[in-house]
């Protein structure tokens, strides 16, 4: 399997967690009887974290790996 194929898979499996954690965000807020809008922002926030979470993953585990194959 090729790198490129690997680094789009990866990439597919991070966003379908990010979309899932932002649904469940949305679920919980709707449940909570928050306005639309609030909902919306909820599952924004949510996406926008998870993202960000697994990009400081992605360039943590870079570093350790780089050193260590040194």
């Amino acid at each position: 399997m090729s790198v490129i194929a690997i680094v789009l898979l990866a990439t597919a499996i991070v966003v379908v967690i990010a979309l899932l954690a932002a649904a469940g965000a949305a679920t919980l807020a709707h449940f909570d009887g928050a306005t639309w809008a609030t909902v919306v922002t909820r599952a924004a926030i949510t996406f926008a974290a998870v993202l960000a979470l697994a990009a400081a993953l992605t360039t943590a585990f870079a570093e350790t790996l780089t050193d260590i194959t040194r």
